[in-house]
């Protein structure tokens, strides 16, 4: 049977179609290497170079070869919308496109296609590159998003991070050749790129798309962090000033001019105001124009500048007006003040929102609450609290906050409000035993003698010998600190008890025997 590459176009138009959409936007004309991509399977088409062998319609896969200077095959699973090629090139290629353009003349003109491609392309990256400021390397991320971001159809929130790491990709391609000036660079595209995707973020209100949001603002995070990391401390030449300049605008308008996602767009703000911006007049400048902002949506930006310049009546005026559902906003600003080696500021925050901090725990979702915990008890750890702090803060964590006030009580050699506290919230004593019990039985061994007695009747509430034997070792535990403590008496008189109390309890008679208790 003749294979009809016409009736197969024909059959699987939709997916042509919207493959060939996907490269319009993921192959841009102002890029060198994409436009060679275009050219080179464009003149495959011509040439009749694209070869069609099979087509297995049960499952809807077709298998060609492209004639090249080494033959490839290119498979196109329609059930699937996958398509393979043998060559070792990654994304699309020469031979793919080719073989796209092939089924679709048979659908519609490849020259219509060719040429309204080619119109998209308004500036060459190249030569926005070679002239080096920072308005034309801000041309090149708008040159490559317009594909994406240009005309009236919404772009869907979970294509956000694959437009931006597509974007970034080509605008790599263009990296500066001096080492120096390639961090800074890459760092400036990351920037952008966000500075200009944020802005079309929509429906906020919506679950699905504020996750594909975040995942996006996350990743983005990350792949900043690590560049800021290869360049902090290092000297600058003069000549990147300006692109400095154009980075802190950026960062500023992210801040300001974006809805939602306060927290991750702060934590971008840290960044940068940590590890990159660190000139005084840098930091003189931005505090002057955030207060000059009578109505800022985020009043937490100069505790910023407080913190950097050590004004703490300003920054103590600020906490005055805390808002409780900026908590994790506060908090990152603690650890901002300890990065910058300023305790005092550190401390200020942390004791202005402890009043607050009940309420917004109790907001957490039960499965997070222990990691918040215990990163908020990180920060307070390192202060010296007054007896009311104390209190309000351990009160403020609940249930969740057992093994952080365990391990201040031990600390501060509390051992009865320790034993009083693991009675108030049991675990069981293999768990003491790793978190503090054996310091206690060693400093002060008649305080655990009523913890013990606590958890050996918990195991004879469950009537089972597993339970009774479990109880004596419990006992011997409890033998052992009794002597430790000089109260042998104690432990015979109470040991008898228990064996006259339980005397019905055959199994745990015969465990007791065993254990060798009344020796």
């Amino acid at each position: 049977m003749v294979l009809s590459v016409a009736h197969i176009a024909e059959e699987q138009e939709k997916f042509i179609r919207q493959t060939l959409r996907t490269i319009e936007r993921e192959l841009h004309p102002s890029v060198t290497e994409d436009e060679e991509i275009i050219r080179r399977a464009l003149f495959a088409v011509r040439n009749q170079s694209v070869v069609f062998h099979r087509y297995v319609s049960v499952f809807s896969v077709l298998t060609t070869t492209v004639k090249d200077v080494h033959p490839t095959e290119v498979m196109i699973d329609f059930l699937s919308n996958s398509i393979t090629c043998t060559c070792p090139n990654n994304g699309w290629c020469r031979h793919k496109v080719s073989v796209l353009l092939s089924l679709y003349q048979h659908i519609d003109s490849v020259q219509e296609w060719i040429s309204n491609w080619r119109s998209k392309k308004s500036v060459n990256l190249q030569a926005l590159a070679n002239v080096r400021t920072p308005d034309n390397w801000l041309k090149m991320v708008d040159e490559v998003l317009s594909h994406y971001l240009d005309g009236a159809v919404e772009i869907p929130s979970f294509l956000y991070l694959n437009i931006a790491e597509n974007a970034l990709e080509k605008l790599n391609k263009q990296i500066p050749f001096e080492r120096e000036w390639q961090p800074i660079y890459r760092l400036f595209m990351e920037l952008a790129v966000v500075y200009q995707l944020s802005r079309h973020f929509t429906d906020l209100e919506s679950e699905f798309h504020v996750d594909h949001y975040q995942h996006f603002f996350d990743k983005r995070f990350q792949s900043i962090q690590k560049i800021v990391h290869e360049f902090s401390g290092k000297s600058r030449l003069f000549a990147t000033d300006p692109f400095f300049d154009k980075m802190q605008i950026m960062l500023r308008e992210v801040m300001l001019e974006r809805e939602g996602f306060v927290s991750r767009r702060m934590n971008l703000y840290l960044l940068f105001w940590d590890e990159v911006f660190y000139e005084k007049r840098r930091v003189l400048e931005e505090l002057i124009f955030l207060q000059e902002q009578k109505h800022t949506k985020i009043p937490e930006l100069l505790i910023v500048f407080y913190i950097i310049l050590k004004n703490y009546s300003a920054l103590e005026e600020n906490m005055r007006h805390i808002r409780p559902e900026h908590l994790e906003i506060y908090l990152g600003l603690v650890k901002f003040a300890y990065s910058k080696q300023n305790e005092r500021a550190g401390e200020i925050l942390l004791r202005s929102i402890l009043p607050y901090l009940k309420g917004v725990i109790q907001k957490v979702q039960p499965a997070f609450r222990p990691y918040v915990v215990s990163s908020i008890y990180s920060l307070y750890e390192k202060m010296d609290l007054t007896e009311d702090e104390e209190l309000l803060l351990y009160s403020s964590f609940g249930k969740d906050g057992v093994q952080p006030y365990s391990d201040y009580l031990l600390k501060q050699k509390r051992y009865e409000e320790w034993v009083a506290l693991q009675q108030l919230y049991p675990s069981s004593i293999e768990y003491l035993e790793f978190y503090g019990l054996k310091e206690v039985v060693e400093e002060a061994p008649a305080v655990v003698l009523p913890l013990y007695h606590f958890y050996a009747m918990e195991e004879i509430k469950q009537k089972s010998r597993l339970h009774y034997k479990q109880a004596v070792r419990i006992w011997k535990k409890m033998k052992t600190a009794a002597k430790k403590a000089g109260k042998m008496n104690f432990w015979e008189e109470y040991i008898a008890s228990i064996r006259n109390q339980y005397k019905r309890l055959r199994a745990l008679q015969e465990e007791l025997e065993k254990g060798n208790l009344f020796i």
